[in-house]
């Protein structure tokens, strides 16, 4: 029996980007924890992995033309790029620093906060209506989370606040994107988000590096090893890539479950490689509960935009419909308004739609913990 090429071809990218996704986190885990590689500098990790990747795109952006970049002003860049490079940078800053303190298994469970978070963005920014059916999902999720923290045997507080901000501050990030630039009309798919964010993310990683991880370089005996910190922004990298890849030949549902794979494969992978990262039964409970919570929230807002932009028609009409649809927005990418790590015409997704992935390092973010899934939430809106 024949394969289908193109179905083969989606099924090898969602395996990369599964892949890549836990890889650059349980890296970043291996070599910040002072129990291996011990390079506990959260900041100049972070700093590094953005002059890699800003110089990168740069070359394909200036000197291969691979990407033509969008017309951006001194007024854009000043009053939409900056902010958003500034919660781009914290929310890295926080995440990577919890590694320090908490495990890996506990950050994903963490993490299923974050629709939550951009919830609560969303409905303060004014892009999102406060509405009881969201509102009780959203409270499923944090029981889920308290009670998974509740089983947490090396629950730390430390780990869990700068964790927590991270989330909130991706969060304020992604409507943040939305709301700006949107309303410029800008659209930026990851090669230019990394070629106008990440230099801007440097910089504001710079201060917080001078005050707090300059001085501990200088009396500390840190080792530096140019083929692990090379090797890691490669695979940070390559998260964008590969996410840019899944972007374009899967559906917002598909790229949701593979989300959910991606983060119960990453909690069993950290348990044996990291032995210190133990799970218990009431953390598997309440991240499964957190999970229900995640799901259908995702299945209401995938719900709603499917209402708003289909019409009164007939149930075979309608299935015919969504089948070419899922044909046509698997063959093709179209960039949206939420500059990614993944525009402008007429999309209705909103920022708490986003099931994002915060877990890499870069642009894509973030862990297509978010971007491409937006990516793939408007394309699915628009019908493009």
């Amino acid at each position: 029996m024949m394969i289908n090429k193109t179905l083969f071809l989606t099924y090898v990218y969602l395996f990369i980007y599964i892949l890549l996704s836990s890889g650059v986190i349980l890296y970043n885990k291996w070599v910040l924890s002072p129990k291996y590689f011990n390079f506990p500098l959260p900041i100049t990790l972070t700093m590094i992995h953005m002059a890699f990747s800003g110089a990168v795109a740069f070359f394909l952006v200036r000197v291969f033309k691979i990407v033509t970049p969008v017309k951006m002003t001194f007024e854009i860049y000043a009053t939409c790029v900056v902010p958003i490079s500034a919660f781009f940078a914290s929310s890295l800053w926080f995440g990577n620093t919890a590694y320090l303190h908490i495990s890996v298994a506990f950050i994903q469970m963490l993490k299923a906060l974050m629709p939550v978070a951009t919830f609560i963005m969303a409905v303060l920014c004014g892009i999102d209506k406060a509405r009881c059916d969201v509102f009780l999902n959203m409270l499923l999720v944090s029981v889920g989370v308290v009670i998974s923290s509740y089983g947490e045997i090396h629950f730390n507080i430390v780990g869990t606040v700068y964790q927590v901000t991270g989330i909130f501050a991706e969060a304020l990030r992604l409507v943040l994107t939305q709301v700006l630039l949107q309303k410029k009309g800008l659209t930026l798919n990851p090669i230019t988000s990394l070629y106008y964010i990440a230099p801007c993310s440097f910089v504001f990683l710079f201060v917080p590096w001078y005050l707090l991880e300059k001085p501990v370089m200088e009396v500390s005996q840190i080792q530096f090893n140019f083929w692990i910190f090379f090797s890691n922004a490669i695979c940070a990298l390559a998260l964008n890539f590969s996410i840019f890849l899944v972007i374009g030949r899967t559906g917002a549902v598909t790229i949701r479950v593979a989300g959910v794979l991606k983060d119960w494969i990453l909690i069993a992978l950290s348990t044996v490689i990291f032995p210190e990262s133990t799970i218990t039964g009431l953390n598997i409970v309440g991240y499964a509960i957190a999970l229900c919570g995640v799901v259908m929230y995702n299945y209401i807002k995938v719900k709603d935009v499917r209402a708003s932009q289909l019409p009164v028609e007939s149930i075979p009409d309608r299935i015919t419909k969504d089948w070419k649809f899922e044909k046509k927005s698997s063959d093709i990418y179209v960039p949206d308004n939420i500059g990614d790590n993944e525009g402008s015409s007429g999309g209705n997704g909103t920022a708490s739609d986003m099931k994002i992935d915060e877990e890499t390092p870069l642009i894509s973010s973030s862990r297509l913990s978010h971007i491409g899934r937006t990516q793939l939430t408007n394309q699915y809106a628009t019908g493009k």
